[in-house]
């Protein structure tokens, strides 16, 4: 079992060595302009490039609460497009996140990430623009990631 670390930081700019993948959650209407995908934006194109056209293809591929995406951005880096937030909105159903989607992606993030033996980093997801509450985040994360022995650190601007 590896430990949940909170730091200070940028999470676009992971502080590890080795294989490491910056997770965030994205909405499902296929929108990239707000948030912390601007932060990754300014560094790599290629996150939002890749997840624009899936979103264009989601006719034909697996677009949808609950999926994930890898992007390679550099030879030891990924960026994981999770999409875990249903629009854009708080509306009569709540915020935008939805818990099930992000405990679907983290499950799948932590197959990946065994697979690369890649640590993952991540700012506080889904408790953003998502409107969800840290305290049912950090839970998914312990059981999905941490209790599979995946070090995971989360990072807190300013």
């Amino acid at each position: 079992m590896s430990q949940l670390k909170i730091v200070r930081g940028d999470a676009t700019s992971p502080q590890a060595k080795g294989p490491k993948i910056i997770a965030h959650v994205c909405n499902d209407l296929g929108g990239w302009g707000k948030g912390f995908v601007l932060a990754l934006s300014k560094r790599w194109s290629g996150p939002e490039a890749e997840f624009r056209a899936w979103h264009r293809g989601r006719s034909g591929n697996d677009f949808a609460l609950g999926a994930l995406q890898l992007v390679q951005v550099l030879p030891d880096t990924w960026v994981a497009n999770m999409i875990g937030q249903r629009g854009i909105r708080t509306g009569s159903a709540g915020p935008p996140v939805r818990y099930e989607a992000i405990d679907h992606c983290l499950a799948n993030l932590a197959t990946r990430a065994a697979e690369l033996d890649a640590s993952v980093h991540m700012p506080r997801i889904g408790c953003g623009l998502a409107g969800g509450k840290w305290s049912r985040v950090e839970p998914l994360i312990s059981a999905r990631l941490c209790a599979k022995g995946i070090p995971v650190t989360v990072y807190d601007l300013g």
